[in-house]
């Protein structure tokens, strides 16, 4: 009884994933980011770079995102290695790799000039 139950709260958090409403105006700050060319280096199990993907709900499928872990935590990959990435969360504003760490939506607005949603 106890596994059926995981099972439904499982699918349960997956339907309120999944169904998360559109923000247009976090979509907008999104797209302003990424038109700006403002870069996100992290990796899948950076518990920073996690919560910056949360903090942009679906729109973070609009951030330009770079993956730099390999798989199983492996090490960096090329791409990020040649880019100079030391750390987790890096952000890349205006062709400076300024921002690592956990940075606020009100920090890259006033970096970027992009509007907050």
């Amino acid at each position: 009884m106890k596994k059926y139950l995981l099972v439904l709260i499982l699918i349960g958090a997956i339907f309120l994933i999944a169904c998360e409403k559109p923000n247009p105006k976090m979509d907008a700050f999104a797209d302003c980011l990424t038109n700006n060319n403002v870069k996100m280096y992290g990796a899948y199990w950076c518990p920073h770079c996690i919560d910056a993907k949360k903090s942009f709900g679906n729109s973070f499928e609009r951030i330009n995102y770079i993956e730099c872990s390999l798989p199983g935590r492996k090490g960096q990959t090329e791409f990020c290695k040649k880019a100079g990435i030391e750390g987790y969360l890096t952000w890349e504003i205006n062709g400076i790799r300024e921002i690592a760490g956990p940075v606020s939506h009100e920090i890259l607005s006033s970096k970027t000039g992009c509007p907050l949603p």
